[in-house]
């Protein structure tokens, strides 16, 4: 496997940034991205070509959701294995669970788990609206799932009833927030700064509403 050794300084420089330890973190996302870029030369799993290109836009893009995640999450949509893979590899106290649908890219994550010994990520192959798990989950995250409104129809029977979605936006999707689904609610946006991206990034937390309750003053972290 081509060795990704001279990303390494970029990658610790972005760790760094985000408070995340280099050791044995960095090692583990590169073996990671080693093997995307090998899979990637033959199934397409991601447009992104350049693995230093990789290191911010997909690596530290996804450990940015790092303070916001907890329990039992769910990757919807999860490709190939982002932000499910890296968060799984930064917390392995978290229990990670990749949905995908497209069989490649299954493949690729199963492969990956069992490359990286990942023993707290699970893959499911399925649709997200269809997928059944044995527990609901505490957060459901997506990097490039589609509308919030969206989000929330395939995954809302997955989450459990204090739980939360995470959606990985640029700028804050005013039309998307007031289209959510009676019963949903922004609870906050966090704006996230992912070392070597100069694009804008925010972290939208969607929960249900209850009873008398109103939307959130939007917040930033």
């Amino acid at each position: 496997m081509t060795s990704l050794d001279h990303l390494r300084p970029a990658l610790d420089s972005g760790l760094a940034a985000l408070g995340l330890p280099s050791e044995p973190l960095a090692a583990r996302l590169l073996d990671y991205l080693a093997l995307l870029v090998r899979w990637n030369a033959t199934y397409n799993l991601t447009a992104i070509r350049d693995p230093a290109e990789m290191v911010s836009k997909h690596l530290l893009d996804s450990l940015s959701m790092v303070p916001f995640v907890h329990g039992r999450l769910a990757d919807i949509g999860s490709g190939a294995g982002l932000p499910g893979i890296p968060l799984a590899l930064a917390l392995p106290e978290l229990d990670v669970t990749v949905v995908e649908s497209n069989g490649k890219k299954a493949r690729f994550l199963r492969e990956a788990q069992r490359h990286l010994g990942l023993t707290n990520l699970h893959v499911a192959e399925s649709r997200a609206e269809s997928f059944e798990a044995s527990a609901r989950f505490d957060c459901l995250v997506s990097r490039a799932f589609g509308s919030l409104a969206e989000f929330v129809r395939v995954g809302a029977h997955l989450l459990a009833d204090d739980g939360r979605l995470l959606a990985m936006k640029g700028q804050q999707p005013a039309d998307e927030v007031a289209a959510l689904p009676a019963g949903w609610r922004l609870a906050a946006t966090h704006a996230l700064d992912v070392p070597g991206l100069a694009a804008q990034r925010h972290l939208l937390v969607i929960k249900r509403s209850g009873p008398g309750q109103v939307q959130d003053k939007e917040t930033a972290a």
